[in-house]
């Protein structure tokens, strides 16, 4: 049985202690006819082009001279979409997007991920289509070269990201990371991390974001506010995955961080977090009913103490319910009645009138008709004031037995 909890409430004891949208995918073969050939690989000569002969690259000059008239013809698409004609806008994208290429190919990736977001925000699922597989070409270019380059691939995995195409963005955030990790630069691999664990979560690949966060949690091990990021992060994947107990040894980390360094503010939210996860832990086994009830119960306490009279009354609220589920109906009307005062002190009249109502059904379990009549009555008063559920309250009283 779960011990009952004080009627003197003021003798507290402190314990110590992206709508996202989905992924764009490979295009099926059999689908490849709703796609007309892409306008990225047009290779029809272009005015803004020098006479390119034996395929020479272009000079500095001729490469800057191309990136200001590029710089232009961006803005003269932007204005076009501005004006409605989305139509126009996309045809003058798409040949800065083919001009680019001849800037090299990190210039090219950076245009293709600032043209690829602004035709997911329209909608545009042609362009995209076009520019993912421009991505995939470039990407497959790198998979060639001996030379790892850094800036082209993260550049590769932002625009991968613009395009909502999850997969090919982490194959090159892990291609960097390998790299990182050959060359034992911590600080590289923790913004990496943190990159792969981010598009993990906007994904819901719960089990993967996991696996990054814990290795994130032991590396960066001597920033505070970072591991307390981290564990905030893992208790969410946890409780997201249905993983209780995980979740309980995560909050209890983020719990003794901050005990320690006597910030109870965060104390009630984690120890009902903590309560919850043992509750549910509690449906197999249980024993662990009570590691429920004593968290609930420190929740209570320090809420008390911090004068956190809201919190205070959610955790009352859930050691009213497990002594019900548990069929200790006295303790569960003693708790009750220290919520009514908590309530009130919280100035939550809706709270203190749904305790009312709380108090009024357990003693209808009871068949204690009389004061349940009391307890409804009293429901009904706060009910006029507040013009709510008059109904409800007259509807409890008159199915009463007389």
């Amino acid at each position: 049985m779960l011990r009952r909890l004080s009627l003197t409430i003021t003798a507290v004891i402190l314990f110590s202690g992206s709508l996202t949208l989905a992924e764009t995918k490979d295009q099926d073969p059999q689908q490849a006819d709703k796609f007309p050939p892409s306008p990225l690989e047009i290779t029809t000569p272009d005015p803004l082009l020098p006479n390119l002969t034996n395929k020479q690259p272009l000079t500095l000059q001729e490469q800057q001279r191309l990136a200001v008239a590029l710089d232009l013809l961006n803005q003269d698409a932007a204005a076009k979409l501005q004006a409605g004609n989305k139509v126009a806008a996309f045809e003058i994208w798409n040949r800065e997007l083919r001009l680019r290429r001849f800037l090299g190919s990190l210039a090219e990736v950076q245009a293709l991920s600032r043209v690829g977001a602004i035709a997911w925000n329209e909608s545009d699922r042609q362009e995209v289509q076009y520019i993912t597989q421009r991505l995939q070409a470039i990407q497959k270019q790198t998979q060639s070269q001996k030379a790892v380059d850094i800036p082209l691939l993260r550049s590769l995995g932002e625009a991968y990201q613009k395009v909502r195409s999850p997969q090919p963005a982490l194959e090159v955030y892990n291609q960097v990371l390998a790299v990182e990790r050959q060359q034992q630069d911590t600080a590289a691999v923790v913004q990496t991390l943190k990159t792969i664990g981010e598009l993990h979560l906007a994904w819901f690949d719960y089990p993967q974001a996991a696996t990054v966060y814990e290795e994130l949690l032991s590396l960066d091990s001597g920033d505070r506010l970072n591991q307390l990021a981290y564990l905030q992060q893992l208790a969410y994947i946890y409780e997201q995955s249905k993983q209780p107990q995980q979740r309980i040894n995560i909050l209890n980390k983020l719990a003794a961080i901050y005990t320690n360094e006597n910030n109870l503010t965060e104390i009630p939210e984690l120890k009902l977090a903590i309560g919850s996860s043992y509750q549910s832990l509690g449906k197999t086994n249980p024993n662990l009913l009570r590691e429920a009830f004593n968290n609930y119960q420190e929740a209570y306490n320090t809420s008390w103490q911090l004068q956190q009279y809201a919190r205070a009354g959610e955790a009352l609220q859930k050691l009213i319910a497990l002594y019900r589920s548990q069929g200790q109906t006295e303790e569960a009307l003693q708790t009750s009645q220290i919520l009514v005062e908590t309530q009130e002190r919280a100035v939550n009249f809706y709270g203190v009138m749904q305790a009312y109502d709380q108090i009024g059904q357990i003693y209808v379990e009871r068949k204690d008709y009389p004061q349940a009549q009391t307890a409804f009555k009293k429901g009904l008063e706060l009910a006029k004031q507040l013009k709510l559920e008059e109904s409800y309250f007259n509807q409890q009283i008159e199915k009463l037995p007389k």
